[in-house]
């Protein structure tokens, strides 16, 4: 197929978190949120003079420092982060919001604040650690709402006195949507015989939705949009079969172009970091506040392990069936980073059931955080793809 035009522009950009467009947006006088967790409602750390950076560490090498403050045993993705922060890499930052996702990312964003490692000179600098639900009910809710409005509404409004009204919420929400709209237009091309993006492509504009303030990338994704309507595919498909690429955090685009390589066209991405459900568009109505909806939409639609009660449960495998149906998935791919501990559980439950129970080819690996020096994973992936043309040969996908 022929390059897409911005293609390279958004690869570039990821190669560090410090980038050009949030050097930009600072340049402009705006405040940077930093956040490390898919549960922290993205719109309210887009207000008007503030804008949202989802912490990653690309290129990662060593990590010795923060496996000294955190051990090994801990996920590679927090150790990740803590390293990069103790290096300087988020100096970019003006706060740090970080919700009790899990206990990993918890200890990291503890040691970023208690080393000082993004605070140094900024006076009005804060850290910030949010509890959310476990469960989705109205309990659930009201400690939600209140935890955004005491950990992200009241110091935004305090330190850099941003309007936190109903209406400015509301006016961050439609931006939020014309981000998510944008990105699932461009998706829906994916559910084509021979589709006209690859997973690799996709995967690379919906991280940089992540990476980079959003009002910046607006343009070139509308422009990528256009180029994908008159996009011709390569005249034979060069992929075997059709995968749903589902787990942990995942922020390096290079594990969905591993998979490409052997054939596996990555159909859907169920991961954090991904686009379902992160680029869902927020509904609102006029006859509740717009946090309550936010908070609501953002429980309920949550496919993170941290909720353990049974709906929430068995909606993860639900959601996953779901996906493989409406995007013609011949398999699933369940991963996780190395011993992130709440998609450890739900990876093994979870391959299981969707095998046992939906009739699903499970590939279930564990990964390292960075994408370099994975030769083992590829020969796993290799062997899965062939596993799925012969399951396709005798009759069915799955």
């Amino acid at each position: 197929m022929k390059d897409l035009k911005h293609l390279k522009y958004f690869e570039d950009l990821l190669q560090e978190a410090n980038n050009e467009l949030v050097a930009q947006a600072k340049a402009e006088g705006k405040k940077c949120v930093a956040y490390v967790c898919e549960n922290t409602p993205e719109p309210l750390l887009n207000l008007e003079g503030v804008f949202s950076a989802r912490l990653r560490a690309p290129r990662t090498s060593s990590m010795e420092m923060a496996t000294y403050y955190l051990t090994s045993f801990l996920c590679e993705y927090s150790r990740a982060l803590l390293e990069r922060a103790m290096e300087g890499g988020y100096n970019f930052a003006d706060c740090l919001i970080a919700p009790d996702g899990c206990t990993m990312i918890n200890r990291a964003a503890e040691n970023m604040e208690l080393l000082h490692t993004m605070d140094e000179g900024k006076p009005h600098f804060f850290y910030e650690h949010m509890e959310i639900p476990m469960k989705a009910d109205d309990n659930g809710l009201n400690l939600y709402v209140l935890q955004c409005k005491n950990h992200i509404l009241k110091p935004l409004h305090e330190k850099f006195g941003i309007d936190v009204s109903d209406a400015a919420i509301r006016k961050a929400v439609e931006e939020h949507n014309k981000i998510c709209r944008l990105l699932r237009a461009m998706g829906e091309y994916r559910k084509l015989d021979n589709p006209t993006i690859t997973g690799y492509e996709f995967a690379v504009f919906t991280l940089a939705s992540y990476a980079a303030p959003k009002y910046l990338i607006m343009d070139k994704l509308e422009e990528t949009l256009e180029e994908l309507k008159t996009r011709e595919p390569d005249e034979k498909n060069p992929f075997r079969v059709r995968v749903v690429f589902a787990g942990s955090e995942l922020d390096d685009p290079d594990f969905v172009k591993l998979v490409e390589t052997t054939g596996a066209y990555v159909c859907a991405d169920r991961y954090c970091y991904g686009s379902f459900p992160g680029r869902d568009p927020i509904e609102l109505t006029d006859d509740e506040d717009a946090l309550t909806q936010i908070c609501r939409q953002y429980m309920y639609r949550g496919q993170c392990p941290r909720y353990m009660d049974p709906p929430k449960m068995l909606g993860r495998r639900d959601y996953l069936d779901k996906l493989a149906k409406e995007y013609k998935a011949d398999g699933i791919i369940y991963e996780q980073v190395k011993f992130c501990d709440p998609w450890a559980y739900e990876r093994m439950i979870g391959s299981h059931v969707l095998h046992d129970d939906y009739g699903y080819q499970v590939l279930s690996i564990d990964r390292p955080y960075n994408a370099s020096g994975v030769g083992q994973l590829r020969t796993r992936v290799q062997a899965f793809v062939e596993s799925l043309e012969i399951k396709k040969i005798q009759g069915g996908a799955k």
